[in-house]
């Protein structure tokens, strides 16, 4: 199976994709320091991102966007409202059960990514493959288990908040397959500004029906704000998305999961959060599922 599906663009798409996880991996620390609500923090990441983008999308994509009928409007909303449900439910999920099961099962993707892209993309994906997916997400299983080892305490309603992360694994898996397939279509820019501007609608939404405030924040909040836009937005899930135009879904869901890794260095020098070694030893297990993925290309 090839990696490559279009044109061959100026920069190496998995270039692309190594940056678009490391600034992705920024998030959970950029996320820990803020002391906004999670829909709001989520939401003004998403807009602020939007905001960024639209000048380009004026200026160099004015002409495409214009040309999109009503009917490619509504299909292009699908990925946004996957990506708002990805968000909305993660970030509740973390009300009510623990942090290592939330992010364990929300890593599942990879396994969703993989059955939709093969009934939807006709993506072939090998026994090398497979067992890359399986690994990886072992890894992650067992990089979570280093939390989880430590004694956290299980939130008011775990099943519930299972079901919740599990749900979000696959809005995100959804979101993967859908950004493949408009992706081998529709150039980045334009696709990327209708989707966010949607995610962005529907998480403004969320904040409004539960009465979250949008404006009472100190400047430090909005600083952090825009650095998730510029990071884990721009950097991070445009380029992601510019990625999936050039790399196939499988390829690019299983790298998401070093993700994790990225953060778990980030927190040990940013935050003194000390790598245990059962998250050490899953953090190399995902790099492993990883190579098996990227070797059979």
């Amino acid at each position: 199976m090839t990696s490559q599906t279009t044109n061959s663009p100026a920069v190496n798409p998995e270039i692309g994709l190594g940056v678009s996880i490391l600034a992705i991996s920024t998030s959970a620390i950029l996320i820990n320091w803020s002391r906004a609500p999670a829909v709001i923090q989520a939401f003004y990441r998403v807009a602020f991102t939007t905001l960024l983008l639209a000048p380009l999308a004026v200026r160099r994509h004015a002409d495409s966007l214009r040309s999109f009928s009503a009917g490619s409007y509504l299909w292009l909303s699908v990925p946004g409202v996957l990506l708002a449900i990805h968000f909305a439910l993660w970030f509740e999920s973390l009300d009510w059960t623990s942090v290592a099961a939330s992010v364990t099962l929300v890593q599942s993707q990879p396994l969703f990514v993989a059955l939709g892209a093969t009934l939807l993309l006709d993506e072939r994906f090998s026994r090398r493959m497979l067992a890359g997916v399986v690994v990886a997400t072992a890894g992650t299983v067992l990089l979570s288990l280093g939390d989880l080892l430590g004694g956290p305490v299980l939130g008011a309603w775990p099943l519930y908040g299972n079901a919740l992360a599990l749900a979000s694994a696959v809005a995100l898996a959804a979101y993967i397959v859908a950004g493949r397939s408009f992706r081998q279509r529709l150039s980045v820019v334009p696709y990327v500004t209708v989707v966010y501007t949607v995610c962005a609608i529907v998480l403004l939404a969320v904040a409004v029906i539960n009465d979250l405030p949008l404006t009472a924040y100190p400047p430090r909040e909005w600083l952090l704000f825009a650095g998730m836009a510029v990071g884990p937005g721009v950097l991070g899930h445009t380029v992601l998305n510019w990625s999936l135009g050039h790399l196939e879904s499988g390829v690019v869901s299983v790298t998401l999961l070093a993700e994790p890794v990225g953060s778990a260095i980030l927190a040990y020098v940013l935050l003194d959060e000390v790598v245990g070694p059962t998250t050490a030893v899953g953090g190399a297990v995902v790099l492993a599922g990883i190579y098996f993925i990227a070797a059979d290309r």
